[in-house]
């Protein structure tokens, strides 16, 4: 009896010793994993083998990120509904979590994984990690684009629908054009997604059919306020036409502007078609347009003949008092006289109403009292 009981106690103290013995290697092995340079560097310069867990550890998140990226890149980059890309979303924190759980500060310092007592065969590399994380940057990046092109998607649909519902149940012109309006700026939209991302693509699909509902409707209300639009244009050019030409005379440039002003207002009305709304009342300004042009540029020929026979008159005039100065005796009475009535004749072709009209006819009352003293 006694002997089984010293027996017994024998093999208590040897399983109580191992499971010691255990436990403590257990706690030195994970003393040795802790993530902290002073207590791994020496480890791995001399035990390397004790780091297994850690460089385990390490190579199945880096392995499981990678996988989570090219995942992710799948999903992402050949979505074919939003259920991709929630699902590729997923592989991306994945991968993000996987990374964030590789001690950065540890790569490049020490041998890395498949160690053996003393030294490792291959080295997991800072590059590695950057490309890594760079891969998961521009994959949530991918996710935050899709996701924001997604939802501007469906609110553009949800207010195009909108729109169009409430075109059909109000009668207000009003409010007609307000919704065709709301329908347009959801189709205008629908257009600007991304074409890159899952919801462009569902986008341009989908525009032509909303288009070809849009069209015949917006076509007649549209085409009347861009007409509107455009004679009112055409009225702001043509009250600008008038303002700059109000009491003349004025000079070759200013009535070139006025010219310009009349111009740009019939270009707005010729750009209304017989077929568009508002066709008569732009043809009915347009022949007052068209009249004020044809007198503007009469006016601008006026004013240009109107100087150059002011100027020719002056010229003759200087030649004359040139002559006289160098030959005062030999000048001939008949001659002074041809020569001052060529000049009067010059300077009666100026009209009134031009900037040259009150020169002239100091020069004219001049010529006239010089012809009297002479006859």
């Amino acid at each position: 009896m006694t002997s089984l009981n010293q027996k017994a106690w024998k093999l208590f103290r040897t399983v109580r010793l191992t499971a010691i013995s255990c436990a403590g290697l257990t706690g030195l092995v994970w003393f040795f994993n802790l993530p902290y340079p002073m207590i791994r560097r020496p480890v791995a310069q001399t035990f390397p083998i004790l780091l297994l867990p850690s460089y385990l550890e390490m190579d199945r998140n880096y392995r499981e990120a990678i996988a989570n990226v090219e995942g992710a890149t799948q999903l992402i980059e050949r979505a074919t509904s939003s259920v991709d890309i929630d699902l590729g979303a997923q592989k991306v924190r994945a991968a993000q979590k996987n990374l964030d759980n590789l001690p950065v500060w540890f790569l490049g310092y020490e041998p890395q994984f498949y160690c053996s007592w003393f030294n490792c065969s291959w080295k997991f590399t800072f590059d590695e990690f950057q490309t890594a994380r760079a891969d998961v940057g521009r994959m949530e990046a991918k996710v935050f684009q899709e996701k924001n092109a997604m939802m501007q998607l469906q609110r553009a649909e949800a207010a195009l629908q909108e729109a169009k519902k409430a075109y059909q149940q109000v009668s207000n012109p009003t409010e007609k054009q307000s919704a065709i309006a709301t329908w347009q700026k959801s189709l205008d939209e629908l257009t600007q997604l991304p074409d890159a991302t899952l919801a462009g693509k569902m986008a341009q699909n989908k525009l032509e059919a909303y288009q070809r509902d849009f069209q015949p409707i917006s076509d007649l209300v549209v085409g009347g306020e861009r007409n509107n639009t455009m004679i009112k244009v055409a009225k702001q050019f043509a009250s600008k036409a008038v303002s700059s030409c109000q009491n003349p005379p004025h000079s070759l440039i200013k009535w070139q502007k006025c010219q310009e002003m009349w111009q740009l207002a019939i270009a707005r009305l010729e750009t209304i078609s017989a077929e568009d709304p508002g066709y008569f009342d732009a043809q009915t300004l347009l022949a007052t347009y068209q009249t004020n042009l044809n007198n503007i540029e009469i006016r601008k020929q006026t004013e240009a003949e109107a100087i150059d026979n002011l100027e020719s008159a002056i010229a003759k005039t200087e030649q004359l008092r040139s002559f006289l100065f160098i030959n005062p005796a030999s000048a001939d009475r008949d001659y002074l006289i041809s020569q001052l009535q060529a000049i009067i004749r010059q300077l009666e072709k100026v009209q009134p109403g031009t900037t040259a009209y009150s020169q002239s006819q100091e020069l004219l009352d001049s010529a006239q009292q010089k012809l009297k003293q002479l006859k």
